[in-house]
C-alpha cells in the first residue's frame, strides 16, 4: 500500500485518493487529507467537509457499496470533535445523494464522546429534515 501510495503524486487537503486495500478486510482504502485545525479562520471547515465529499465520490466512481469514516482531523490536527461530527453527518448526507452507488456509511468512532457526538448530529440532521 505504501509503494502505492507513494504513485498517486500527493493529495491536497481536503481532497482524497483510492489505493487497494492489499491485507485489510476491505477491497479498497480511501485516503483523505484532512486540515490542521487554526482557530477556524483559515477554512479549515470547507476543508474537512470536502474530504468526506470526495470520499464519498470515489467510493461511487469505484462502485463501493460502503465506507467507513474516523473522525477526520479529530485527533493530533485538533479539530474541535463537535464541530467535526456536524460536518462529517451533515456533509455525508447531503453527498449520499449523489453518490447513490454508496449504500452504507459507516462512522468509526473510537471513543464513546466521539460516537455520541456523531449520534447527536445524526439526530439533529434527522429533526431539521
Amino acid at each position: 500500500m505504501l509503494a502505492e501510495c507513494r504513485g498517486l503524486g500527493g493529495c491536497a487537503t481536503g481532497d482524497a485518493r483510492i489505493t487497494k486495500g492489499y491485507r485489510l478486510p476491505a477491497r479498497h482504502v480511501i485516503h483523505a487529507v484532512g486540515p490542521v485545525w487554526h482557530g477556524g479562520q483559515r477554512g479549515e471547515e470547507a476543508e474537512l467537509a470536502s474530504c468526506y465529499r470526495r470520499a464519498m465520490q470515489l467510493a461511487a466512481e469505484h462502485d463501493l457499496r460502503s465506507i467507513a469514516f474516523s473522525a477526520i482531523s479529530t485527533g493530533v490536527y485538533g479539530f474541535p470533535a463537535d464541530r467535526a461530527a456536524r460536518i462529517a453527518i451533515a456533509t455525508t448526507i447531503a453527498t449520499v445523494a449523489t453518490a447513490r452507488e454508496v449504500e452504507r456509511v459507516i462512522f468509526c468512532c473510537f471513543s464513546e464522546p466521539s460516537a455520541e457526538l456523531h449520534r447527536r448530529a445524526l439526530g439533529d440532521a434527522a429533526s431539521s429534515c
